[in-house]
C-alpha cells in the first residue's frame, strides 16, 4: 500500500477511535500528526487544539503545530511554535534547524544565522543545516562567507553526492556574481542530481546563455517549462531565447503562453523545493 492510502487508513481508525474516547489527547495528537503528513494542516491544528483539552502538547507535539503553520506560510505563528520547542528542548538540532528556516522565511536573516550555527554546534556535519546557512549568509549580503559554507557543504558529501542543493546554490552565487564558467559545473551537477527541480535548469540555463552557449541554455530552459508549464516567468525566458535565436513563431507562441498566464495570476517564481 502506497503511502498516502497508508495515512488514509491509519486516519479512518484513529477517527474511530476518537469517537469512542473523545478525551484521549494521544489519539488526538497522533491524528494531528497523520493529517499533517497528509498536509491538511488546518484540520491537524484542530486535532491539536482538541487534544490540548486534555494534555499540554510536548515538544514533539509543538514541532508538528509549528510545521502545519509553515505549511500556512504562517511564518510568525511557526516561529513562536519552534522557539517553544528549542526553550522546552535545548539540545535538538532539527527544532533549531527548522527555526532557522521559519525565519529565513520571515527574512529574519540574522536570527537564522544564530539558528543554523546553534544546529551545527549540536549536530556537527548537518548538512542541511549548513546549505542554509549559506543562504541565509548570501541575503545577509554576506557572500564571501556564504561561498565558503556552500563549498563546505559540497565538500561533506565526498566523491558521491546526493544533495543537489549546494551545488545549485553555489552556483547560483556565482552567476550573481558573473562568474558564469565558474558555476558551469555546480549547476551541471545540481541538474545531474536533480533531474526534476526546474530551478537547476533555469540558473543552469541563465549560466549558458552567460557563456554563449545558446544551444544548451533553450534546452535547459526548455526542460524547466517542462517541468513548471504554469510559470509564467519561465514561458517568457523561454520566448526571449527563442527570439533570440531566430525562431520567431515558438518565441511569440511562448510569449502568448506567458500572457494567458498572467491573466490567471499564475506564479512567477520557479520552484525550488526547500531543504
Amino acid at each position: 500500500m502506497a503511502v498516502s492510502g497508508r495515512l488514509a487508513e491509519a486516519q479512518k481508525h484513529l477517527k474511530t477511535y476518537i469517537a469512542a474516547h473523545p478525551s484521549s489527547a494521544e489519539a488526538h495528537f497522533l491524528l494531528g500528526y497523520v493529517l499533517f503528513r497528509m498536509e491538511k494542516p488546518k484540520e491537524s491544528l484542530a486535532e491539536f487544539t482538541a487534544g490540548a483539552a486534555y494534555r499540554r502538547p510536548d515538544a514533539n507535539d509543538l514541532k508538528v503545530v509549528a510545521s502545519d503553520y509553515v505549511l500556512l506560510k504562517d511564518f510568525a505563528d511557526a516561529d513562536k511554535w519552534f522557539t517553544a520547542v528549542v526553550t522546552e528542548q535545548p539540545l535538538d538540532a532539527d527544532g533549531w534547524y527548522l527555526l532557522g528556516r521559519t525565519q529565513y522565511n520571515e527574512e529574519e536573516f540574522a536570527k537564522s544565522i544564530k539558528s543554523f550555527r546553534r544546529a551545527l554546534t549540536l549536530r556537527p556535519r548537518y548538512l542541511e543545516a549548513e546549505n542554509n546557512l549559506g543562504l541565509a549568509l548570501s541575503e545577509a549580503n554576506q557572500k564571501a562567507a556564504a561561498q565558503q559554507i556552500f563549498e563546505t557543504a559540497i565538500e561533506w558529501q565526498g566523491e558521491t553526492p546526493r544533495d543537489a542543493q549546494p551545488f545549485l546554490n553555489l552556483g547560483t552565487l556565482l552567476v550573481e556574481s558573473h562568474d558564469n564558467e565558474k558555476a558551469l559545473p555546480y549547476l551541471q551537477k545540481a541538474v545531474a542530481l536533480a533531474p526534476d527541480n526546474p530551478k537547476a535548469h533555469e540558473e543552469l540555463g541563465k549560466a549558458y546563455t552567460a557563456t554563449g552557449k545558446l544551444e544548451q541554455a533553450q534546452s535547459e530552459l526548455e526542460e524547466a517549462v517542462k517541468l513548471v508549464p504554469e510559470s509564467s516567468s519561465l514561458h517568457y525566458k523561454l520566448g526571449q531565447m527563442y527570439r533570440r535565436r531566430g525562431f520567431a513563431d515558438l518565441a511569440q507562441k511562448e510569449f502568448n503562453t506567458c500572457e494567458q498566464l498572467n491573466s490567471t495570476h499564475s506564479s512567477t517564481e520557479t520552484p525550488n523545493p526547500p531543504k
